[in-house]
């Protein structure tokens, strides 16, 4: 049996990946198959055991590894390690020190860490400043979420359910999603922002579909509201493992002031909740360029969490 914290790559199976993050809580970025997408566009993939003294897999991190300089390599674990079991903050240092020093990696090299909880790296540089998203307790019973909403909010919910919007869902198909990752190319070439390619969520569906064995929940979710046969607005969620991500949105104008998002977002957490997913990443928060958006995950009344930033 091993006295000090120590790391293995490449050894743990998806079976045994997934169910940890079936247990724990993690971004997406650190489920096996976003690393899986990213392989398939080109990037190198390395995953990451942590084990404390006794040997036992105390954290798991995911990094996507690319050419950096033209000889150098940039490895890039974003919001992880994920701790797989409690450990005290000490305890994380002497691990994320291991890290650092045994990352099979040959020079010269530029190893990045983004962690997801806050936490100070003290064996680290600290080189980017932190974002911030907001996070929803789907263990929380339905009267209680409802209780959490801002005012405002569930007032347009209210009146959004008293309208003609219907509620509903769509299949994993790809011409069942397709059309939004579409609309969502017009938003961001419009608006100009950047996000999750959507040839990369197309992959990181086909993953899913072809792993159910390891993920039996896996998949994309879509939800939409119609006004009788026409779109009115639909939402996309990527699953994984204990934690549902909020991706991409649409609405059409009369849609938006129905409040179709308000009725999506809250029927949403409901079903997601019924599936069993524990913790809803409503995403990053920016309230100086994206007050309204901010206003509106903040309505829901989640938590916001502030990661501490990038560190090499």
């Amino acid at each position: 049996m091993s006295q000090h914290w120590t790391i293995s790559v490449d050894d743990v199976p998806r079976q045994r990946w997934d169910a940890a993050l079936n247990a724990v809580p993690a971004a997406y970025q650190q489920d096996w198959s976003y690393g899986e997408a990213m392989r398939r566009i080109g990037a190198d993939v390395m995953r990451v055991a942590l084990h404390d003294p006794t040997g036992n897999i105390c954290g798991l991190a995911q990094f996507i590894v690319r050419p950096f300089a033209l000889i150098a390599k940039f490895a890039l674990c974003t919001y992880g390690p994920v701790w797989v079991k409690p450990l005290s903050e000490p305890e994380q240092q002497a691990a994320l020190g291991v890290l650092r020093r045994e990352m099979k990696l040959r020079w010269p090299r530029l190893i990045t860490l983004t962690p997801d909880a806050p936490i100070e790296l003290k064996k680290y540089n600290r080189v980017m400043t932190g974002d911030a998203t907001v996070r929803l307790d789907l263990t929380q019973d339905e009267e209680t979420l409802r209780a959490a909403l801002d005012g405002k909010w569930r007032n347009r919910l209210v009146a959004a359910e008293k309208s003609n919007l219907k509620f509903t869902s769509a299949g994993q198909k790809a011409g069942q999603y397709q059309w939004l990752l579409e609309e969502e190319r017009k938003q961001r070439t419009k608006k100009g922002y950047h996000g999750l390619p959507p040839a990369l969520v197309e992959l990181w569906q086909d993953d899913k579909a072809r792993a159910k064995g390891a993920d039996k929940r896996a998949g994309l979710r879509i939800f939409r509201a119609d006004f009788g046969k026409d779109a009115a607005g639909a939402m996309m969620f990527l699953t994984h493992g204990a934690m549902t991500t909020y991706h991409i949105g649409w609405s059409s104008d009369d849609g938006r002031k129905a409040g179709a998002h308000n009725l999506i977002l809250w029927n949403a957490m409901l079903a997601l909740k019924a599936e069993g997913y524990s913790v809803l990443d409503l995403g990053g928060v920016n309230t100086a360029s994206g007050a309204g958006i901010a206003r509106f995950k903040l309505g829901t009344g989640g938590e916001i969490v502030r990661r501490p930033g990038s560190f090499v």
